[in-house]
């Protein structure tokens, strides 16, 4: 193996990317994406190297429509041949959830929550404290059918109706997480407002405490800085990063949060420093090509418009 300049000693050799497109992209468009199409940008994701799909949420269909149709999604992905080798994400919201999630094959688990009382409120209308029993239980369920399970922190670094979060209180927050069982705790910068500098306040002490194997993150775009966010998080070792493939996504419970951090852009980057993905970018961009012209308006991926004007 090819010795790593200076520069890149400080990196990790491989990162795990986690493509929450079909879930958290596609969770905020107006316009219904079909069933077949969903499908289409799964497989697609798979056939480009995607190991980690986030495919659906049994959440409330009234709340979040476009997710209504997740349990045909994942009967799909069981049955057809042609979706094997991914782990695919289901999101879920309490047991219900998980038992609605667990008849359709799901095998990966997610649970949520957040850092500010308010968005959780607005989010899925408890308290943080009652989520956190809520989540316990499911958790505790997971464990004993041996499911993968990882818990999204929202509003790690700001929040829609509080402002800036205290690095404190997401810290312990996510520590809380982790102690009640989730394999993984996925940190949410759920309006784009993260900088490096916040970066640096919240990941070293839960490092500290923990292996970073078990800590992701999860940079929205809004403001340009999710690429930067995302360097600053690989020095400290994180190896696990969430985006979607065109950069789709928002919030619907979060007034201006626009899109993900885009796959295209974050492998583009990655492999340039030598950093594995196992990701092939051109099969990527020609799934969010794609999905574009299924949704019919422009995607954010910068690395994607780059490569459509040579195409």
């Amino acid at each position: 193996m090819a010795a790593r300049p200076k520069a890149l000693a400080k990196f990790p050799r491989r990162v795990t990317v986690y493509d929450v497109g079909p879930r958290d992209g596609l969770q905020n468009e107006s316009r219904t994406i079909s069933l077949e199409m969903k499908l289409e940008y799964i497989r697609g994701l798979k056939q480009a190297g995607l190991a980690q799909i986030e495919a659906g949420a049994f959440v409330r269909p009234d709340r979040v429509p476009q997710m209504a149709d997740s349990d045909q999604v994942f009967r799909a992905i069981s049955a057809e041949k042609s979706f094997a080798g991914p782990t695919y994400w289901a999101l879920v919201p309490n047991r219900r959830g998980l038992e609605r999630a667990l008849e359709v094959g799901a095998r990966a688990i997610g649970v949520f929550t957040a850092a500010s009382e308010s968005f959780n409120q607005r989010n899925i209308g408890m308290t943080i404290a009652d989520s956190l029993a809520e989540i316990r239980e499911v958790l505790r369920e997971a464990r004993k059918l041996k499911l993968q399970t990882r818990a999204y922190l929202s509003t790690v670094f700001g929040c829609p109706f509080e402002g800036e979060m205290s690095p404190k209180h997401a810290i312990d927050a996510a520590q809380r997480l982790l102690d009640l069982g989730a394999h993984q705790v996925s940190l949410g910068d759920t309006i784009g407002v993260a900088t490096p500098k916040g970066v640096d306040l919240v990941l070293p002490k839960l490092i500290s405490k923990n292996p970073a194997a078990r800590i992701a993150v999860h940079f929205h775009d809004t403001r340009g800085t999710a690429l930067a966010n995302t360097l600053r998080s690989l020095e400290y070792g994180i190896t696990n990063i969430d985006s979607s493939a065109g950069g789709v996504g928002g919030c619907p419970f979060a007034p201006a949060a626009t899109g993900n951090l885009a796959t295209e852009d974050l492998v583009y980057m990655l492999q340039g420093m030598g950093i594995e993905t196992g990701v092939d970018l051109d099969r990527l961009c020609e799934t969010s090509l794609r999905l574009h012209q299924s949704m019919g308006r422009p995607l954010s991926s910068r690395y994607l418009m780059a490569y459509a004007a040579k195409c």
